[in-house]
């Protein structure tokens, strides 16, 4: 792994920008989560929205598991992102953790909570590098 001392090469005008990003990403997750949930739950309990046929009470329970699922997924980026904060906190965003090389901007800028740079993704996805398994964000690697 990258020497975890390695410090960011952006200037503050830079991490500035990626944070504002983030804040902004947070923020629709947030709504996003909460629309989800208000879904899950609305109308538990209530005898008029429960389905009358075997078909619909098995759709009416994919929908909700995959709603779960969706809104588990949201909160591990919720978490990446307070990672990514964390990191320009402490001035290690936009270094690699793999590599401890600089992450592309491009890349950066389409996932600002990203850890790792493109190469060093590839590698995981490719088999030949593993991410710390400390925290479970192997999925940003794309």
């Amino acid at each position: 792994m990258a020497n975890k001392k390695q410090t960011s090469k952006l200037s503050k005008k830079q991490l500035d920008y990626y944070r504002q990003l983030l804040v902004e990403k947070m923020y629709e997750i947030l709504g996003d989560v909460s629309a989800l949930e208000e879904t899950l739950f609305q109308g538990s309990g209530e005898l008029s929205k429960m389905p009358v046929h075997l078909a619909d009470v098995g759709t009416d329970s994919y929908e909700q598991e995959f709603n779960l699922g969706l809104v588990a997924e949201e909160r591990k980026t919720l978490l990446d992102i307070q990672h990514a904060l964390d990191r320009i906190a402490d001035g290690s965003f936009g270094i690699c953790e793999g590599l401890g090389t600089p992450i592309e901007s491009n890349r950066l800028e389409a996932i600002p909570w990203t850890r790792y740079s493109l190469k060093y993704a590839r590698m995981i996805e490719s088999g030949q590098a593993f991410p710390d398994n400390d925290i479970d964000r192997h999925r940003d690697s794309a």
